[in-house]
């Protein structure tokens, strides 16, 4: 059978990498190229992306498979959602983009619910209300007379950016466009109402295209940079979790996923977007996956907890000794809710445990044990929340739960969600997101033809997937019930 090489950039909230997949014999294989931090500038009282650092990354990552006379067939990007750039007239970047976490957001759905309501502007789009998605943050902008966004001619969002830079080709992939909350998913297309109120055209953007789509191919100048040839940029699911439920090794409907990183996202397949009086009352979200599928799933808080937890403590400290320590830590001493304001991006991330446990009348945790304990318990319990939400919602039985992500490797939060949900767990890759761009990629160039291929590819090439079975259910049941009264 044929050999085919793709390169899929892959950036997360944290880290970027530049991954080269080979398929061959019904398989795929990954190596990682290049990793490098994404980083955020804290400048001026804002938090920006460091777009310029990152594409010289990306071309570094680019130039060491060159430089190993690889033979590749397209490029493909990810990233995370509802971030975008502006750029001018004479298609240069006007500023930095600002980062989701950036605080001027803070308030911002209030202020545009004056002018359009929370209600109305769920039933067009479907989408969760979360205060950084694109439409608050550029609805901040307009009200804060933010220069760049006055003298746009585009608004392109980070992967269709970093395409552009490649390309010079500006598109705008519909799955990242569908966390912006200005699509219509019935329609795939910009809702006219919302762009509006924010004085915006579609022209404002690049052209839509689908997964799978030809964007252009490498310009002469990256060419010269990098050294590969004219390669082609194909559209992926661009939003990462797009790519990621796209490489869920599921043989039947019957699932619920749940891509488990800084963010977790839970949620199901579906055919058609579910917006209805329910789904807006528990905030579900309808975002847009590949070959017209619509990823129903709420955000969840992930590892974000931990990862700020690690920045306070030793530099020295691996991951496996926190989840020892965890594991020997006691059992549901306190508890939390994820999702809780406070902990969306506080300085010390032990102060707002330590404080959300102090005002819930709960055992302040004193370890790092107790700490990541409370993390992975709390993370669980709101998995099995969400969960029984999603039963209400879908038309679907859900008989078991694919994590995929990196929290694919955590036995010890696996083991507790199994415990919690009282189902089945099963992982797929941990490289579910560069999976899911590659496979993308591969469809484009014929390598495979439908969804169901790519997912038994998938499955044959998983050498590390494990299998989680639930355990103590009256113990946990017990626990879930003190969480409910907890977070309520």
């Amino acid at each position: 059978m044929a050999v085919h090489n793709f390169i899929a950039i892959d950036l997360g909230a944290t880290s970027g990498r530049v991954i080269l997949a080979t398929t061959s014999e019904g398989t795929i294989q990954m190596e990682e190229i290049h990793r490098f931090p994404d980083t955020i500038i804290q400048m001026q009282g804002h938090f920006y992306w460091d777009l310029p650092a990152i594409y010289q990354s990306v071309l570094k990552g680019l130039s060491i498979v060159a430089e190993r006379g690889i033979a590749v067939e397209a490029i493909g990007i990810d990233t995370w959602g509802v971030d975008f750039v502006c750029f001018g007239k004479d298609g240069a970047m006007l500023r930095l983009p600002y980062c989701y976490r950036d605080p001027h957001t803070v308030g911002a759905p209030d202020e545009f619910f004056k002018r359009m309501s929370r209600k109305v502007l769920y039933n067009k789009t479907g989408i969760q209300i979360m205060n950084f998605n694109s439409v608050f943050q550029l609805d901040t902008l307009r009200r804060n007379n933010c220069s760049a966004l006055e003298a746009a001619d585009k608004i392109l969002f980070i992967p269709d950016a970093l395409a552009y830079l490649l390309s010079g080709e500006m598109v705008t992939e519909y799955t990242i466009a569908s966390t912006a909350q200005m699509i219509n998913p019935r329609t795939k297309q910009w809702d006219e109402d919302i762009l509006k109120l924010l004085n915006l055209k579609a022209e404002n953007f690049g052209r839509m295209i689908m997964p799978g789509e030809k964007i252009g191919t490498l310009t002469e100048e990256v060419q010269r940079l990098t050294g590969l040839g004219a390669v082609p940029v194909v559209a992926v699911a661009s939003h990462d979790t797009g790519s990621a439920v796209a490489a869920v090794p599921a043989v039947d409907e019957k699932y619920a996923y749940l891509s488990s990183g800084t963010w977790s996202l839970m949620g199901i397949e579906s055919q058609e977007p579910i917006i209805s009086e329910e789904s807006f009352a528990l905030n579900f979200t309808n975002e847009g996956g590949i070959e017209g599928t619509i990823r129903v799933l709420k955000n969840i808080c992930g590892m974000w907890l931990l990862e700020r937890c690690r920045a306070e403590w030793p530099e020295d400290l691996g991951y496996g000794e926190i989840i020892a320590q965890a594991n020997e830590a006691e059992a549901f001493r306190s508890l939390i809710n994820p999702d809780a304001e406070c902990f969306a991006n506080p300085e010390s991330m032990t102060k707002a445990i330590a404080e959300y446990c102090e005002k819930s009348s709960q055992p302040v945790p004193q370890s790092v044990g107790e700490y990541a304990r409370c993390i992975f318990e709390s993370l669980a319990l709101r998995y099995r929340q969400v969960v029984e939400m999603l039963r209400t919602l879908s038309p679907l039985t859900i008989e078991r739960l694919y994590v995929i992500g990196g929290g694919a490797k955590n036995d010890t939060l696996n083991q507790f969600t199994a415990n919690a949900l009282q189902m089945p767990v099963e992982t797929g890759s941990s490289e579910s997101t560069a999976i899911g761009n590659v496979m993308m990629q591969a469809k484009w160039a014929g390598v495979v033809g439908s969804i169901s291929q790519m997912r038994q590819m998938i499955r044959e090439s998983l050498t590390d997937s494990k299998h989680y079975e639930p355990q103590q259910s009256e113990v946990w049941a017990a626990a879930y019930k003190k969480f409910i009264e907890i977070t309520k």
